[in-house]
């Protein structure tokens, strides 16, 4: 299989990581273009074979899978360089969520799909959600399934909830990770615990909880019964959480769905101009 990946910043770049470190591509199979060179050449660097593309088009010719891997309003310059070289039986991936599906099928004569990818896929665990364009048949996307579950779980869903899917799967590891360093920083301030073993302790913590709730069959509720007794030190802990965060989720996807709803009217506008 030829994969054209066409940007190599954070999330392009983690990509291509992954599928190599997996065993999922080789790199004889990648070919990468990027607009900074020194990324490109960087990641060709760590992976020898890599192939670094003199230009998006190069990268996307004769490409099985050509992943859009870049910034929502760079879309419509890629679009433009790489348009002349792209056919029916490709699959153009765009990693992307305020470019819609539809959009992108009046714009290229590729079949198209959308993938968003999550920072833990890094790690070959986390979920990457799906989306399937009208011209995919089913090998196709078992051809895509069967790429992604190398790093990741694939889940398909409805392209209406991308917003509040990617916020759970692709924004939640930062989310948490800010409640864990407040954590961390909470213990160190009140009792003076070493911040190094306060950090070892509740990495560890987290770690644990997600295999439990991934594996152990247990849900966050149960979890929270099995964790605290009642009048306990965990109950009356987990009661003061309540009041001190009590709306802040429903706030933080508000803010999300705003910012989205922007996003989509000028990634639209910047693609529908000619």
């Amino acid at each position: 299989m030829k994969v054209g990946l066409i940007g190599v910043g954070s999330m392009g770049g983690l990509l291509a990581g992954s599928f190599l470190r997996a065993g999922a591509l080789s790199p004889a199979e990648v070919t990468i273009a990027s607009r900074t060179l020194s990324k490109a050449e960087a990641l060709a660097g760590r992976y020898p074979g890599l192939a670094v593309a003199p230009s998006n088009a190069v990268a996307a010719q004769n490409a099985d899978l050509v992943f859009l891997c870049v910034k929502p309003l760079d879309f419509r310059a890629v679009l433009d360089d790489i348009l002349p070289v792209l056919t029916p039986e490709q699959i153009v991936v765009s990693i992307t969520s305020p470019v819609k599906i539809a959009l992108l099928e009046e714009l290229v004569p590729s079949k198209v799909a959308k993938i968003i990818p999550s920072v833990v896929n890094e790690a070959g665990i986390g979920a990457t959600l799906f989306m399937f364009g009208t011209r995919l048949d089913e090998r196709d996307r078992e051809r895509l399934l069967r790429l992604f579950s190398a790093i990741s779980r694939p889940v398909e869903i409805p392209e209406e909830d991308i917003r509040v899917a990617s916020d759970l799967s692709s924004c939640g590891p930062a989310f948490f990770a800010y409640l864990l360093e407040q954590f961390i920083e909470a213990a160190v301030d009140t009792t003076g615990i070493a911040r190094e073993l306060a950090t070892v302790l509740a990495c560890e913590m987290l770690a644990g909880t997600s295999r439990l709730l991934r594996e152990g069959g247990c849900s966050p509720a149960e979890l929270q019964r099995r964790v605290s007794v009642p009048g306990g030190i965990t109950a009356i802990a987990l009661e003061e959480l309540g009041k001190a965060t009590e709306g802040a989720f429903s706030r933080v996807l508000q803010k999300t769905h705003e910012k989205f709803a922007e996003d989509l009217s000028k990634v639209e506008a910047s693609l529908r101009r000619s």
